[in-house]
């Protein structure tokens, strides 16, 4: 696609079946670990996207050895495990957009200690990382602000872990959690290391993914519910051999909503009753908004025979899916309100007001506060062109408002940016269109 648009035909019917891209999630979660442990890892089904990319170029730049394999059913990267010593003592590393790189690599050079800067594109050094650090430098690292205070770019120098309980906020974003998690075992090397949190976890089935994948590298954290969480010393990050990359259950999402709104059935292989993501939680909402949801151990299919239902519920657990569920409201028989998702202002970009902005454009009326927003589908969806704001995600939850034909034979949606879905899905236009009837 050379074009800096692309413009949807309008759809009567979708189905077929659609393998996914891996977690993003999980691919940097499992890379950085990969490398921070002990021995080989052989990683399988690694997502191919901007984001992880952004980690790899880290990771080399950090002196972390990887190399890639062609085989016939896929990729698989080998990385070398440094046990928890970097090679390279000073780097400067290049982020991009990646929260899911930056959070967890700046706890990690933090608490390992060396000469390292971290910056990335302009809305990266818009996004917060201030309660991340606050926590870290209240532990012993030395981190500074190169910009703005409490926003990247960063400057780590060599600091001393000198606590055995460190504290952080856990209503702005669970990767600063996730971040402490993943570099409690490093700290924890005479002594047992503490985290606790301030105020509402959000996000939690992201927290349950970090945990999930500690524990695959044999590292075992105890919980107190979801107020603190403790690491015994002496504990080490082992490779567990060979890892899989589940599929990415948020990019589920766009298909079981294609396939609730434009008939079905479409089927996503790569996530299902097995999942450690909490984002299959979002066939569930589906199903409460009316559609037809059947799952597997690796699969999960929707369809539908009528329109759907209004909802109103708390979408604080799964706030990516969520975004779907805000374009498929467009196709309910009432006005739908998502609660409890404050975390979408400090996202790729302020999805709320994106969101309200872009629905607009095809005809709903929304009110969005603070923490939540409310859509009430029009009679009829108007042709529009969607800005996308750099975000992934908004090009690919606009990309359903194509569906729905028969009302609107002939009427165009075009997508501005289209390229911005390679930071988790760059095969995604392509994909769509195969399910497209």
């Amino acid at each position: 696609m050379t074009h800096e648009y692309l413009d949807l035909q309008t759809v009567a019917h979708v189905e077929g079946t659609v393998r996914l891209p891996g977690s993003k999630s999980i691919s940097n979660r499992i890379l950085l670990l990969s490398a921070l442990s002990q021995g080989q890892v052989a990683i399988v089904d690694l997502l191919a996207s901007d984001d992880t990319a952004v980690m790899l170029a880290a990771l080399r730049s950090l002196g972390v050895q990887w190399t890639e394999e062609q085989t016939a059913t896929g990729t698989i990267h080998h990385v070398t495990g440094v046990a928890g010593v970097l090679p390279n003592k000073s780097a400067d590393l290049f982020m991009g957009n990646a929260g899911t790189a930056i959070r967890p690599l700046t706890a990690a050079l933090a608490v390992i200690g060396g000469d390292y800067t971290l910056h990335g594109v302009p809305r990266m050094h818009e996004r917060p990382i201030g309660d991340l650090v606050d926590a870290l430098n209240a532990a012993g690292t030395n981190v500074e602000y190169t910009g703005n205070p409490g926003f990247p770019p960063l400057h780590i120098k060599q600091g001393k872990i000198t606590t055995q309980r460190l504290s952080v906020r856990g209503d702005v974003s669970s990767q600063f959690l996730t971040a402490l998690l993943m570099v409690a075992p490093l700290m924890a090397k005479d002594h047992a290391i503490t985290i606790d949190v301030i105020g509402e976890l959000i996000s939690k089935p992201y927290i349950e993914i970090t945990l999930n994948l500690i524990r695959r590298f044999g590292v075992q954290v105890a919980q107190d519910g979801w107020a603190s969480f403790t690491i015994q010393p002496g504990q080490v990050y082992q490779s567990p051999g060979t890892i899989h990359v589940e599929g990415d259950a948020s990019s589920a999402s766009y298909f079981l909503a294609a396939g609730a709104i434009g008939g079905g059935p479409v089927r996503v292989e790569g996530v299902g009753n097995n999942s450690i993501q909490g984002d299959v939680r979002f066939a569930a909402a589906l199903a409460q908004m009316g559609a037809q949801i059947t799952m597997g151990d690796n699969w999960i299919e929707a369809s539908a025979n009528g329109p759907l239902k209004a909802i109103d519920a708390d979408f604080n657990h799964i706030p990516d899916a969520a975004m779907t569920i805000a374009i498929a409201a467009l196709y309910a028989d009432g006005p739908s309100t998502l609660r409890n998702i404050a975390s979408w202002r400090v996202k790729e970009t302020d999805r709320i007001a994106a969101m309200a902005t872009e629905l607009r454009k095809v005809g709903a009326i929304v009110e969005e506060g603070a923490d939540y927003i409310k859509v009430t589908p029009p009679a009829a969806l108007s042709p529009a062109t969607i800005d996308t704001y750099d975000d992934h995600r908004m090009a690919m939850c606009f990309s359903l408002v194509s569906l729905d034909g028969a009302a609107r034979k002939g009427a165009l949606t075009r997508i501005n940016d289209p390229k911005c879905v390679n930071k988790t899905f760059p095969e995604y236009f392509t994909a769509f269109a195969k399910i497209a009837k």
